[in-house]
């Protein structure tokens, strides 16, 4: 049963993670489209990239799900894509730093 239901969620993770991510770039494009008042955006638009990028590895994922691509394509991908989202983060946390330092 546990083995089941475990591989059942395995297999529709990624279509929730993309409905979510959907909810999250409409946020984000409501963030980007407010007036402008002093908001230091740029983190923001980074982490926004990084939101992409997830994206373009979730729809990677569902398509070798489906076998529309063949999965042993990702075995590089996936990481080179994740590896660009943790820098991403890593560059947002570090800009976010330098202006509270200022």
């Amino acid at each position: 049963m546990d083995l089941y239901l475990a591989n059942c969620l395995g297999r529709i993770a990624p279509y929730y993670n993309l409905v979510l991510v959907v909810i999250v770039a409409l946020l984000f494009i409501k963030l980007f489209t407010k007036q402008k008042k002093k908001i230091y955006l740029i983190p923001w638009k980074i982490l926004f990239f990084a939101v992409i990028v997830y994206v373009i590895e979730e729809v990677l994922t569902v398509s070798a799900g489906l076998e529309v691509i063949p999965a042993s394509s990702l075995i590089l991908v996936n990481p080179i894509l994740e590896m660009i989202i943790i820098t991403a983060f890593i560059y947002v946390l570090l800009l976010q730093r330098e202006y509270v330092l200022r």
